[in-house]
C-alpha cells in the first residue's frame, strides 16, 4: 500500500526475517541493547533467532537516556570486546533506539547497528530517519548525530506486548503525521476511536510520510524541521515533568504541544479557528487534559530557549497552515509560548 524506504520491513515473522538477515551477514560479536521492559517482555521473542551474543540490560525510561547510561553501555561493549566488525541489535523503543545508535555510532569511530523497535512510537517515528542522541541537562537530544542503522526491523506483534497508556503515546506522532502532510489520513483517524484505529497501517503509513520528507533533508537544514510540530512545546514539558514520581510519556508531552501549537498557528500562520477546535477537541479526548499550574507557564516555556530549532536566540517553531499543511522556520517570542499553553489550560 505505502512504499517502504530500503532498509525498512515490516513483518509478522520477526524471528525469520532476523535469522535470515544475520544468515546472510557476517559480524565478529552481536550485542543486544534491552531495557528492564524489553528484557522482559521482547528479548525473549527473538532470542531463538539469534547467533552467539551478549546482552547489555539498562533501566528503562527517559531520565535514563544520557551519558552516564552511554558510559555504562560503552563499558560493556568494550568488556566484549566489540571491534568495528561488530553489530549491536537495539530491541527496544524509542529511548533504546537513539542511545543504542549513538554509543554505536560513536563507539571506535562506529560499528553497524540494526534497529528492532518495540513501541509504537519507535515504530512509527524514533527508529526511522537516523537521527541518534541522548538527553543533556535535562534537554531532549542535545547530544547526538545522524547515521543510518543497517536496517529496522518492524513486528507490529511486539505492541501486544504495550500497555495501552504506551500504545496511545505513540499514537501522538501518528496525529502529527497527518497533521503536517496528509489532510486525507487526518479525515481516516479522526472517525475512528484510539482503541480501534488501524495500528499496521498507520505504522507504514507514517514510516512511508517520514522517509518521504526525510530523503529530501537528510540533516534537517529545511523541510525535515515539518516534524518537529508539536516538538517545541511538547518537549519543554516533557522536560519540566522528567524527574517527577511519574514522568510523562513522549507522546503526552507531544500532545500538549501539538494543541499548544495549534493556537501559535492561529497566531501565526492563519489556521483556521474551527480547525484548531477540532484538532484541541480530538487530541484531549484521546489524551485527556494534563493539570498545568499557572505559575509554571514561565518555567516552562523557558525549556524552549534550548530548542535545537532556534536561531540567533529566536525560538523557531513548526507550525501548520491548515491541517496537512506544515511550515517552519516560524519565530515566535517566550510570551506567545505562554500564552498558547495558557490556551491549553483554558481549553
Amino acid at each position: 500500500m505505502y512504499e517502504l524506504p530500503a532498509g525498512v520491513e515490516i513483518t509478522n515473522d520477526i524471528v525469520n526475517v532476523i535469522g535470515s538477515y544475520l544468515d546472510d551477514n557476517s559480524y565478529s560479536k552481536i550485542g543486544v541493547l534491552v531495557d528492564t521492559n524489553t528484557s522482559v517482555h521482547c528479548y525473549p521473542l527473538i532470542e531463538s533467532a539469534l547467533p552467539d551474543h551478549f546482552v547489555i540490560n539498562i533501566a528503562a525510561g527517559e531520565k535514563h537516556k544520557d551519558l552516564n547510561t552511554c558510559q555504562g553501555i560503552w563499558e560493556e561493549m568494550t568488556y566484549h570486546q566489540m571491534d568495528r566488525k561488530s553489530l549491536l541489535i537495539n530491541l527496544g523503543g524509542g529511548v533504546i533506539g537513539d542511545m543504542g545508535g549513538f554509543c554505536a555510532g560513536t563507539f571506535k569511530r562506529g560499528i553497524k547497528f540494526l534497529n528492532i523497535p518495540t513501541t509504537l512510537l519507535a515504530q512509527v517515528d524514533a527508529s526511522i530517519g537516523g537521527k541518534l542522541g541522548v538527553d543533556f541537562q535535562g534537554f531532549k537530544n542535545h547530544i547526538g548525530l545522524f547515521q543510518e542503522p543497517e536496517r529496522v526491523l518492524i513486528s507490529p506483534g511486539f505492541l501486544l506486548t504495550l500497555p495501552s497508556a504506551e500504545l496511545r503515546s505513540g499514537f501522538a506522532e501518528v496525529i502529527k503525521h497527518a497533521l503536517i502532510s496528509d489532510a486525507e489520513y487526518w479525515n481516516k483517524i479522526l472517525n475512528i476511536p484510539w482503541e480501534m484505529q488501524p495500528w499496521d497501517e498507520h505504522i507504514a503509513h507514517s514510516v512511508y510520510t517520514k522517509h518521504r520528507i526525510v530523503s529530501e533533508d537528510p540533516t534537517e537544514r529545511s523541510i525535515r524541521k515539518v516534524l518537529n510540530f508539536g516538538h517545541t512545546i511538547g518537549h519543554a514539558i516533557e522536560r519540566h515533568y522528567l524527574h517527577e514520581p511519574k514522568p510523562l510519556l513522549h507522546g503526552e508531552a507531544i500532545a500538549v504541544g501539538m494543541i499548544s501549537e495549534c493556537y501559535l498557528s492561529s497566531l501565526k500562520s492563519n489556521l483556521p479557528n474551527n480547525s484548531v477546535n477540532e484538532i484541541s477537541e480530538f487530541i484531549t479526548q484521546v489524551f485527556g487534559k494534563i493539570d498545568i499550574p499557572e505559575d509554571e507557564l514561565h518555567t516552562i516555556a523557558k525549556n524552549t530557549i534550548q530548542d535545537k530549532k532556534n536561531e540567533d536566540g529566536k525560538i523557531m517553531c513548526t507550525l501548520i497552515s491548515g491541517i496537512g499543511k506544515a511550515t517552519y522556520d516560524t519565530p515566535v517570542t517566550l510570551s506567545e509560548v505562554e500564552q498558547a499553553l495558557q490556551y491549553y489550560r483554558g481549553i
